[in-house]
């Protein structure tokens, strides 16, 4: 994660890409989402004060009913610090997909998945708890996956070495383990970024197993909206970013697949130094959202992913004019509402999702947005098939970054 005097550069997408021929590179690029900032209170004990997420969320209200207790998240990211305090007793053995890489103890080891960490499943610490961090779904368990680097891992240097499928097969490996839902708090929205046939496949078996998989919608704002894979991909619930006034953050990308936007300003994280800082990116809108998925599940057990999002969208509160838009989506996250609708459903099929008559979108639906999508990125008619998504992998070969989508 960027310190506060660091620019942010490359944040928004301003990512020089590295072509390679086969598996794309490992590497976190932090910088393209999140500025992190010392928090402006020094103890810990003025940290919940600041948590205007939960607030925006009503998380209160939610927790009356469920606080996510027996539901696991799996964080794709940087690792997570299961002995912070905010977390203790919540994180579940790991697993490092990367292989290479800062160790405990280390700088840029763990930060960027313990802020993700703790805003899903943070309990706060001290007498009852009333420190620290508090997460959306503080009941919850974390499943750390490790598939990318923290930005000033001296082992970037190296990223071209190690296996480019790390977020496919880390993907799978948390669907296989237990995972209920899956954060990817990453992304790649570079010039070059297009699909990868193997996430792809490896989302669409994560949602066959009835696994709902959450993902930043992309850092490019202000920087030409690139489409973000993993968020583009079907059947993703892709969170956009707002601020206190929920309004759409400038960095937060507009495109088609925006489900529903959460808090992304201003977000106070955890990290492994036991400091608090304050973070700005989509990273944490869709830590908020993993979060809310968890109240859900644990709320109604056997909902399938397409259930859940399309009952996130139908909950969502303050929609845009006409119901959605590329911004924000169907609107703000709303987790008593959603939680409550959810007791109505009855359980479904679950399956593999797929845009029902596109699979590339147009491009953001405001003026001013960007309309810099690739000559291929046009609808598509019925759905696309694995056979279309492998000719766009040849196409395209040479994919660069994945990277955190903020903090």
């Amino acid at each position: 994660m960027n310190p506060a005097t660091s620019p942010r550069t490359p944040a928004g997408g301003a990512v020089t890409p590295r072509r390679r021929t086969g598996a794309r590179l490992l590497t976190v690029l932090l910088a393209g989402s999140v500025a992190l900032l010392p928090s402006t209170v020094a103890h810990a004990d003025g940290i919940r004060a600041q948590e205007w997420a939960l607030d925006s969320l009503h998380a209160q209200e939610v927790w009356q009913t469920t606080k996510g207790r027996g539901i696991t998240v799996a964080v794709l990211d940087t690792g997570v610090d299961a002995t912070h305090p905010d977390l203790a007793g919540n994180v579940l053995p790991d697993k490092d997909m990367v292989g290479f890489g800062a160790q405990r103890g280390d700088r840029p080891w763990a930060r960027h998945g313990t802020a993700m960490a703790g805003l899903i499943a943070g309990h706060g610490h001290g007498i009852g708890d009333s420190d620290g961090v508090m997460g959306i779904a503080p009941e919850a368990k974390i499943l750390p996956v490790r598939v990318i680097l923290e930005d000033g891992d001296p082992a970037r240097t190296k990223a071209r070495n190690t296996r480019g499928n790390a977020l496919a097969e880390g993907i799978r490996w948390a669907a296989d383990h237990g995972a209920d839902v899956i954060n990817l708090s990453l992304g790649d929205d570079s010039d070059s970024a297009h699909p990868e046939a193997a996430e792809d496949e490896a989302v669409q078996y994560a949602l066959k197993k009835g696994v709902v998989v959450v993902a930043s919608a992309g850092n490019g704002g202000d920087k030409g909206d690139h489409i973000s894979y993993p968020a583009a991909y079907p059947g993703v619930i892709a969170a956009t970013a707002v601020d206190r006034n929920d309004t759409r953050a400038s960095f937060s990308t507009r495109r088609w697949y925006a489900t529903v936007s959460a808090p992304g300003v201003d977000v106070v994280i955890a990290d492994p130094d036991r400091k608090y800082y304050e973070g700005w990116g989509t990273s944490a809108a869709s830590a908020f959202v993993s979060g809310v998925v968890a109240l859900i599940k644990a709320a109604r057990p056997g909902l399938t992913p397409t259930q859940i999002k399309r009952l996130l969208e139908q909950t969502a509160r303050d929609a845009p004019t006409g119901g959605r838009d590329d911004a924000r989506g169907f609107g703000l996250v709303d987790p008593a509402a959603a939680v409550k609708a959810a007791a109505k459903l009855k359980p479904g099929d679950p399956g593999a999702a797929e845009y029902a008559t596109k699979y590339f979108g147009p491009g953001p639906d405001s003026a001013g947005g960007g309309t810099d999508s690739p000559d291929w990125a046009v609808p598509l008619a019925g759905g696309l098939g694995v056979a279309l998504l492998a000719a766009a992998v040849v196409l395209w070969r040479g994919r660069t970054r994945t990277r955190p989508q903020g903090l």
